[in-house]
């Protein structure tokens, strides 16, 4: 099982129209194939200069794989992550 997760802030004043619109573009991509438990998050620690996390799982490498390199993964980074994402962090993480 791969957990992929990634913290971001965006362009947008907090609460804007354009960050309602981005988490429900965002969220879109649970409907990929091989994604799993797909859950959007607002970051509450004033210990992370992020905003969000998103995290999805994955039952193994091969449909990992195929999602980052799925049409609408490479849409949504090209349409909306590149351009209104002002810093961001991935990170995979897999058990002990």
């Amino acid at each position: 099982m791969i957990e992929h997760t990634a913290t971001f802030s965006l362009s947008h004043a907090p609460g804007a129209p354009d960050e309602a619109g981005f988490r429900q573009t965002a969220a879109e991509r649970q409907a990929i194939p091989g994604a799993q438990d797909f859950r959007i998050q607002r970051q509450v620690s004033e210990k992370h200069p992020h905003r969000f996390r998103t995290a999805m799982t994955f039952s193994n490498r091969s449909e990992y794989d195929s999602y980052c390199t799925h049409r609408n993964h490479m849409t949504f980074v090209e349409k909306r992550r590149l351009k209104k994402v002002t810093d961001f962090q991935e990170a995979d993480f897999v058990d002990l």
